[in-house]
């Protein structure tokens, strides 16, 4: 038996799967985020170990024979948060989340110095975990002295459950300390940022194994002695191991807290300019890029909230399939943007809004704003000189044909929907667990699921979206010299 958990956003995800990968169950831990300031985002490390135990106990006591089976874990996790250790392993203050925006003086300080973007391969974006740590190190000298290691989310349940200092290749490509075409830490990119390389974890292959559960965590956990851990992977390359997204071309769409666009890669291709991702994969010698929209369903949960509806019950509302675009549209910059602006700063709004204009509308409108968001994401990864051919959905949004269908049109490419089963960042982490154990090749083990239907785009309404787009483009810079 084999365990993949997913730190997410809101909650820790476990999945557990026997060696075919047949899932034997799931089970789920939720957490809250702080924000005390605005642009503000902290989690308690403490939160993350709760869930942790919650899940285990809750598989052990459903499932007792199967976890005293378990022979390997897999860890993936939100990327680009920073999590200041001291000598001891105590974390100094909570963690610093990817959507936490204050460090936009210290990210622009990194970005704009020789060399960054060169040896990253990205821009510097303030969700990243470099400019977070200038930040604790500008606002919080005393805590930045004290800091002994600094590690990533899901590094840091793994240092947890065994004790070791270790993060992957794919985690580590998103903190502008690595040189992503060298897979190393890079010293000239550490000193820009007042670090070194004794305050950084080992690095590993994310289907490598780092080392044991702790027998005293094991115990704690109902788990047998000798359970191997394996280095895991950022959240969105676990989920390009769980659908199987390991070469050039091989593609999803993620419509998740936020929306992700991204490719694999079977070379290094950087073009930091665009605002697109190039990162490290998570298994040897591959590498993949990505454009990031920072709300996408959190701009249709917002919307939910405020109209005190379901967002199940606002999409419904808009049926299966697209008539063409609305009058209103919506800039999905809830919480600032990365692709292809990095911009913590710019905000989100409506614009044509009506007398008549009701839930309907609205909800039309954010659908359509963040389908326009990763067509320009998609106009950014072309731009490096990658190619799709055709996407998977995945995510919680994906469960919506219309939107779906949406986004199939804007970028004129056929998008699949898995059919139903696990094929996201757990079942990732539980794939780099089993190769990390058995040593069984990735390509093996991170096959592409079943297919239950394929939503094409609808030639007929292109011209019209297309205008709609275009009507798009032009409305960021308008409200950003509004907004200056």
């Amino acid at each position: 038996m084999f365990v993949g958990l997913d730190l997410g956003t809101s909650g820790l995800r476990a999945l557990l799967v026997d060696a075919s990968q047949n899932v034997i169950a799931a089970r789920e831990a939720h957490y809250d985020t702080a924000r005390p300031h605005a642009g503000w985002s902290e989690q308690a490390q403490s939160d993350w170990t709760r869930a942790a135990k919650e899940v285990f106990a809750q598989l052990a006591a459903d499932f007792p024979d199967e976890v005293a089976a378990i022979k390997g874990i897999g860890v993936s996790g939100h990327m680009h948060g920073a999590n200041l250790l001291d000598e001891t392993g105590r974390p100094l203050r909570p963690c610093m989340m990817w959507n936490d925006t204050r460090s936009v003086d210290q990210a622009a300080r990194l970005d704009t110095t020789d060399h960054v973007r060169m040896l990253s391969g990205n821009m510097v974006f303030p969700g990243f975990t470099a400019p977070k740590v200038a930040w604790v190190a500008d606002n919080e000298p005393e805590t930045f002295a004290k800091t002994a290691k600094v590690l990533l989310p899901k590094d840091y349940l793994n240092f947890w459950l065994t004790g070791i200092y270790a993060s992957d290749m794919s985690d580590s490509a998103g903190t502008s300390w690595l040189d992503v075409g060298a897979r190393d830490w890079s010293d000239t990119l550490l000193s820009t940022s007042g670090m070194r390389a004794d305050r950084m974890p080992k690095l590993f292959e994310g289907s490598e194994a780092i080392g044991v559960v702790r027998d005293d965590i094991a115990a704690e956990l109902g788990l047998p002695k000798g359970v191997i851990v394996a280095a895991g992977a950022g959240d969105n390359a676990a989920a390009a191991c769980g659908i199987g997204a390991l070469n050039e071309g091989d593609g999803f769409v993620s419509l998740g807290t936020s929306g992700v666009l991204l490719t694999g890669r079977g070379a290094y291709a950087p073009k930091p300019e665009s605002a697109v991702h190039t990162f490290c994969h998570a298994i040897p010698g591959r590498w993949y890029q990505m454009g990031v929209i920072l709300a996408a369903t959190d701009s249709l949960n917002w919307l939910a909230h405020n109209l005190g509806q379901s967002p199940a019950d606002l999409t419904s509302a808009l049926g299966n399939s697209i008539t063409g675009p609305g009058q209103i549209r919506f800039l999905p910059y809830l919480s600032g943007e990365r692709t292809p602006h990095n911009d913590a700063e710019i905000r989100g709004g409506f614009l044509n809004i009506d007398i008549n204009s009701g839930p309907e509308a609205l909800t039309q409108a954010v659908l359509e704003g963040v389908a326009f968001a990763l067509r320009d994401n998609y106009e950014a990864l072309q731009s490096t000189g990658a190619e799709l051919d055709s996407l998977i959905a995945i995510g919680g949004g994906a469960q919506s044909p219309y939107w779906v269908e949406l986004i199939a049109t804007l970028l004129n490419l056929p998008i699949s929907l898995p059919a139903a089963g696990e094929f996201g960042a757990a079942l990732g982490a539980a794939r780099l667990a089993i190769c990390a154990t058995t040593g069984a090749a990735p390509e093996e083990i991170m096959t592409k699921p079943d297919i239950a239907t394929t939503i094409a785009p609808r030639t007929e309404l292109r011209d019209a979206y297309e205008a709609a787009y275009a009507a798009f483009v032009k409305t960021y810079p308008g409200i950003k010299a509004l907004t200056q």
